[in-house]
């Protein structure tokens, strides 16, 4: 029997509205319409003008017979276009998919089969892999392909659509009335993993997710009306990990990037007055290791936010010097990015930068609108002791949470055993409930019955003072099962011997964790600087042995 505040109180569309991001660029084109909402090259575009043209694509869109359900797919970097196809493609219905820009003709191929993209927006520089991908498609059903046009892109250019996204914009009507989701668990954006075993899982964010994890942004970062973010990650990962919806939201102003270099990051720092950005560790330690000449000039307070990996000591220390407060964040493609992060405590500031560093290479605790992480042994269910030692399986369960992947129903049901979302990191949960990762399950080293956590050994690297990144995979050994294998990016300039680092190792680690082979060379990367491993793994088998 229900209880008296469930008796003749429905819901009705006028006490409950579907919870979208598509509200933020609404509302902050109404009040701050002559507000600056885009930066790129000598573009400048108010919120105003941002969403008459969102509404027009949008309507060009619905025109062209595309709408509910239906997928939008784009091959952009951080151009205005981009942040256009954040709100017009979800307001006709559609679903944005995000392509990552280094992907080859295959996987791309993959994509727009498996996602059943009906349109694409191409950037110019991406022309010639697009067009080397769409005869690859099983299915060679119609795709409207659509040219955008950049003059900050210098190189070779090939047309290959049937009209330009200008032309396209232009077509469409900017008061076109668009409608709010019906349902807020109507998916907004499909994003595919990386794919590094078999074909990538297609993630699918509803509106709701997207709008609570753009808050989030917000009330972790404490940050403030009319900011000003500089487009340094890459908006196809995690849709930018929400923050074009967190940046609407805020009126504040989007300084676009298309390619991110330390010289061109000071630039837009000093000329835009940039108030905050985010990266990945490689991006941050680039800007640490800058010329002091690139560094001069900024004199306003800069925050950042780095995941991928823990900040070390020195990263956290350059950062200072810098004037930047860093935050640590911690997330997957499936959890919409970050939606968990390293609260900092007044009282760290006391703490000297080695101590500060420990505390900040932790994961941390849920985002506000997520409603919880934790730390849980896989077999059982049950939370692991908060003691900082017992290891498990960090899963996160609430709002800022996948609806699923996409046409996988068991990987779907798989991720979510028990309830949760099943992280497939390893981790400890310390007394004060944050969350710190110990090494991606495959990533654990298994050496003569011993785990390594390939992340300890990275710590330690990465506090040498020539290393600029690094990365630690198993290498297989007939003796022990698997060994470290260590490689090694080095800053510019910088000259060190493999006996450095294996000293430098043994000064931090018990002997059986030391690295049994080292490679100097640069890392592969992700278009967002992320290490991949997995290519590392093809390589260390043949990594030169050494006797430590």
């Amino acid at each position: 029997m229900s209880n008296i505040f469930e008796q003749d109180l429905p819901r009705t569309e006028a006490n409950f509205a579907a919870f979208t991001p598509l509200s933020f660029i609404e509302r902050t084109a109404t009040v701050y319409p002559n507000r600056l909402a885009i930066v790129h090259g000598d573009l400048r575009q108010t919120w105003g003008q941002t969403y008459s043209r969102c509404r027009q694509l949008a309507s060009a869109l619905t025109q062209r017979g595309i709408g509910l359900g239906d997928t939008v797919a784009v091959m952009l970097p951080n151009t205005p276009p981009m942040v256009e196809a954040h709100f017009g493609i979800p307001m006709a219905g559609a679903v944005l998919n995000t392509l990552n820009t280094r992907l080859d003709p295959e996987a791309l191929a993959f994509m727009l089969d498996h996602g059943e993209a009906k349109a694409i927006i191409v950037d110019p520089e991406f022309s010639a892999v697009i067009a080397k991908a769409l005869p690859l498609r099983q299915t060679q059903r119609d795709i409207l392909v659509i040219d955008t046009e950049d003059a900050l892109y210098t190189g070779k250019t090939e047309r290959i659509g049937s009209i330009t996204y200008n032309e396209l914009v232009a077509s469409g009507d900017a008061e076109f009335a668009w409608q709010m989701p019906a349902d807020e668990w109507q998916a907004i954006s499909l994003n595919y993993t990386s794919g590094t075993t078999g074909n990538p899982k297609g993630v699918v964010y509803h509106h709701r997710g997207a709008a609570m994890n753009a808050v989030s942004n917000i009330l972790e970062w404490d940050m403030p009306k009319h900011a000003t973010y500089l487009w340094t990650l890459p908006m196809f990962h995690c849709n930018g990990w929400c923050f074009p919806w967190t940046v609407a939201a805020r009126a504040a102003v989007n300084v676009c990037l298309r390619r991110v270099d330390p010289k061109a990051i000071f630039d837009a720092i000093r000329t835009h007055k940039v108030s905050h950005y985010c990266g990945a560790p490689i991006v941050h330690a680039a800007l640490v290791a800058a010329p002091a000449d690139l560094k001069q000039g900024i004199t306003h307070q800069v925050k950042a936010m780095v995941a991928g990996a823990a900040p070390p000591a020195a990263m956290i220390e350059g950062m200072e010097q810098l004037g930047f407060d860093l935050t640590h964040v911690y997330g997957l493609t499936e959890i919409y990015g970050p939606a968990a992060v390293c609260v900092k405590h007044e009282e760290w500031d006391q703490m000297d930068v080695g101590e500060r560093a420990r505390l900040n290479a932790r994961q941390g605790v849920n985002y506000h609108l997520q409603r919880s992480v934790t730390v849980m042994d896989p077999l059982t269910m049950e939370p692991v002791p908060a003691d900082g030692e017992t290891m498990g399986e960090i899963m996160f369960r609430g709002n800022i949470t996948m609806k699923g992947y996409l046409k996988n129903p068991r990987a779907t049901q798989d991720a979510f055993r028990g309830g949760w979302f099943h992280t497939g990191d390893l981790a400890v949960m310390y007394p004060d409930g944050y969350v710190k990762i110990k090494d991606r399950s495959k990533d654990i080293i298994i050496s003569g019955g011993e785990n390594i956590s390939s992340i300890e050994v990275e710590d330690v690297l990465y506090r040498h003072p020539a290393v600029m990144a690094a990365a630690v995979v198993a290498k297989p050994d007939e003796k022990w099962g698997e060994t470290p294998c260590a490689f090694i990016e080095l800053k510019a300039g910088a000259q060190v011997t493999v006996e450095d680092i294996i000293a430098h190792c043994k000064q931090h680690l018990a002997g059986f964790k030391v690295p049994r082979a080292v490679v100097f060379g640069e890392l592969p990367k992700t278009s967002t600087g992320k290490i991949q491993k997995f290519e590392l793994r093809k390589v260390a088998g043949s990594a030169q042995a050494i006797n430590v």
